[in-house]
């Protein structure tokens, strides 16, 4: 594993974590969104998860053509868990924010969730986002409800991973679980057992692209991937995992059928 830049002396606010794998055609608005920010004390980090497309070489143009931008090129694919985690262990910011390779940030999203955090103290944030079809058609927004405790959290994960940020001074650096899915409602849960809440804006800052058959696409296999969450990272018995998992599954279908 190489990094193609070297880091600068002096650290920024916010760490931007971006797993990339096979982003060629999204990746470059990705970018461009975080580069549009109206807080530009950032620093953004690439992760080339092994892509098999042109997504390295053109984040190797990326990082060249800005110094806040750092590429880290994994030889070997590791998965989203595996990408955020080494970008976070690489990450010199307080503040550690996360956006995947085909979302994209509204230009005051740092600005607007780095002063909520400042003034309410706040420890954990995120906000609304939009869903957007894979050609940018919107599909609705989701608004989130204003904060969520750990127990909440448990019934059905609130947290859109592109919205997160969280403060390295009150957690220190937490790393993902290293599962293939629900890696972020894991990590969401871990930082939950330090504070009493995470809370939200509830205006959308961020767009969501809804990808035809991607890793959070199925329900049956995130019902199966949230009861190993359950299980096997929050170690929680089976009638316990059971009733949190039943709360998740009626909350997905009710908001589907709204």
């Amino acid at each position: 594993m190489a990094s193609s830049a070297s880091p600068d002396l002096s650290a920024p606010l916010v760490s931007v974590v971006t797993p990339v794998w096979n982003a060629e055609a999204t990746l470059a608005e990705t970018v461009a969104s975080v580069r549009a920010q109206s807080l530009a004390d950032w620093e953004l980090l690439l992760v080339d998860d092994a892509s098999g497309d042109g997504s390295r070489d053109l984040a190797r143009a990326l990082a060249a053509a800005d110094p806040r931008i750092r590429l880290i090129e994994r030889a070997t694919n590791g998965g989203a868990a595996a990408a955020r985690n080494d970008a976070i262990r690489a990450a010199r910011g307080r503040l550690i924010a996360f956006l995947d390779a085909d979302d994209r940030w509204y230009p005051d999203k740092l600005a607007r969730q780095t002063g909520f955090m400042a003034a309410g103290g706040h420890g954990l944030v995120f906000s609304g986002y939009r869903r957007v079809a894979p050609d940018g058609t919107p599909l609705g927004v989701v608004r989130p409800p204003a904060r969520v405790s750990r127990d909440q959290l448990l019934r059905g994960n609130v947290i859109g991973c592109l919205t997160a940020v969280y403060d390295t001074e009150v957690f220190g650096k937490v790393e993902m679980p290293p599962l293939r899915r629900r890696q972020d409602y894991g990590l969401w849960l871990t930082l939950l057992k330090s504070v009493p809440y995470a809370h939200s804006l509830p205006e959308a800052l961020a767009d969501y692209r809804v990808r035809p058959g991607s890793l959070s696409g199925g329900k049956l296999g995130a019902a199966r991937d949230t009861w190993t969450l359950y299980r096997e990272v929050e170690g929680l018995g089976r009638a316990r995992a059971g009733w949190y998992l039943a709360h998740n599954l009626a909350r997905a279908l009710a908001k589907r059928a709204g």
